[in-house]
């Protein structure tokens, strides 16, 4: 049977706002594999979680699947971006 190339999943987000640490974290509802190019929407309300807690919120999140052409040109788009970091980071300083 074919995956649907869009579907809705429950998720699970959390939110911190500390001062150790600024993240926002979703998990997925189930055993779904994110692929190369897929794309993931979480719907609701914009969150606002004040400084110095961290919040768990409950949503609902809509995975859209790439096509095999998306899932190629991201993972070549990829490296290549990967080895652009590469070659900055580690580059010969110059001096003026």
């Amino acid at each position: 049977m074919a995956e649907p190339k869009q579907f809705d999943v429950g998720c699970t987000i959390e939110v911190s706002h500390t001062f150790e640490s600024l993240h926002a974290h979703v998990t997925l509802d189930g055993d779904i594999k994110i692929r190369p190019g897929d794309e993931v929407v979480v719907h609701g309300e914009p969150i606002k979680v004040p400084y110095g807690e961290v919040q768990t919120f409950r949503r609902v999140a809509t995975v859209k699947r790439a096509g095999w052409l998306e899932q190629i040109w991201t993972k070549i788009s990829g490296r290549a971006e990967f080895m652009e970091l590469l070659e900055f980071s580690f580059s010969e300083r110059m001096k003026l």
